[in-house]
């Protein structure tokens, strides 16, 4: 069984900073891309930023430059730092990722979710 849990999200003034983490834990062969979404109030699940397992980094354009997406292949981690943050970045963020139980098939996982509050 294949679970990510997230980690460090909060409450935060504009400007602030937060680090979200995640780590994916069970029987794991290997991790393919890894990545954060974000769902804020009456609105669609949107991609933040994604990493594949060569480092390749994907962001959304209202966050680029004020997030980082980093990954720790060792540990199957995956984290978001993020900075500057602005009231809109307010939502519940979604770990992600691409895991392969076994060698012959590669499933979709998401985490709970963590809620990040960004007060003006």
């Amino acid at each position: 069984q294949v679970q990510l849990v997230e980690s460090g999200g909060g409450l935060v003034q504009a400007g602030g900073s937060l680090r979200l983490s995640c780590a994916a834990s069970g029987s794991i062969f290997s991790v393919d891309a890894m990545g954060w979404y974000r769902q804020a109030p009456g609105k669609q699940r949107e991609l933040v930023a994604r990493i594949t397992s060569a480092d390749s980094t994907t962001y959304a354009d209202s966050v680029k430059g004020r997030f980082t997406i980093s990954r720790d292949n060792a540990k199957n981690t995956v984290s978001l730092e993020m900075k500057s943050l602005k009231p809109e970045d307010t939502a519940v963020y979604y770990c992600n990722a691409d895991i392969w139980p076994t060698m012959w098939r590669t499933y979709n996982y998401w985490g709970q979710g963590t809620q990040v509050t960004v007060s003006s």
